[in-house]
């Protein structure tokens, strides 16, 4: 249960962040386009590259995680060096991220749902969890969080994105018309 909702949904919403990318280059082409990297909400919150790497990391950590493994250094949400510094930087860490998920075996996080799990922060701090609480208290708000800030970035920044943009999965669930 864990590998389908995970999987599918952060590798959609994966693919709706690099199609809100396509977005701004099409509306703000060149340097403009390049510029919304810095950009941020709030003074004291991160810009967009380093949101488009924390949403790439929290979509890739469960695969770890709840399979038992240690996360892989690369997947360090910390390391300034990987904080893309183009648009096509940050498109490539997203489908890398899509390709990461899309490689992860069908049932491959299920077995992890009422295992225990230690989530220990920079801070020190440290949270024991189950798998399943790992995925619903932390996993999905953390994915989601960073997610929805590169969106309100972007949209406070000029780009015409709207509900469409973010759920475009949704289009393959549209009810075909049937002839009375």
């Amino acid at each position: 249960m864990l590998t389908s909702f995970i999987v599918p949904a952060y590798a959609q919403m994966l693919r709706a962040l690099s199609g809100w990318l396509d977005k701004a280059e099409a509306q703000k082409p060149g340097a403009a386009a390049e510029a919304l990297l810095a950009a941020r909400l709030a003074p004291d919150m991160f810009p967009l590259a380093v949101q488009i790497r924390f949403v790439c990391v929290q979509a890739q950590e469960p695969i770890f995680r709840l399979r038992g493994e240690p996360v892989p250094a690369t997947l360090d949400a910390r390391d300034a060096e990987a904080f893309p510094g183009t648009i096509a930087e940050a498109k490539a860490q997203i489908a890398a991220a899509i390709a990461a998920l899309d490689a992860v075996p069908a049932d491959a996080l299920d077995g992890a749902a009422q295992q225990p799990l230690a989530l220990a922060m920079p801070s020190g701090m440290a949270f024991d969890l189950t798998g399943a609480d790992y995925a619903r208290d932390w996993s999905v708000p953390q994915f989601y969080f960073h997610l929805m800030t590169a969106y309100a970035i972007l949209r406070n920044n000029g780009v015409d994105l709207g509900k469409p943009d973010y759920v475009p999965h949704m289009r393959s669930y549209v009810r075909q018309s049937v002839p009375a």
